[in-house]
């Protein structure tokens, strides 16, 4: 699991392709590509924390943009 993880962040921070790096791991570059789709899913499901603040703003503009419609929409 931990060779995985240090793939993936090798992958999302060294600025090097994802066949250069799965060549250099001694990795198939599907296997490289099924476990950035898993961590993909992981933090869809359950976001870092500092993503998860970035969420909840978004969420409090588009209510805050979805009440002014509504109220558009009563005059229209």
């Amino acid at each position: 699991m931990e060779f995985e993880a240090e793939a993936v962040r090798l992958v999302e921070t060294s600025g090097r392709t994802q066949r250069e790096i799965a060549e250099d791991l001694g990795i198939g570059l599907s296997t490289l590509r099924r476990w950035l789709d898993k961590r993909r899913e992981r933090d869809l499901e359950a976001p870092p924390p500092e993503r998860q603040e970035d969420m909840a703003a978004e969420l409090k503009r588009r209510r805050r943009e979805n009440e002014i419609l509504k109220r558009a929409a009563t005059f229209c």
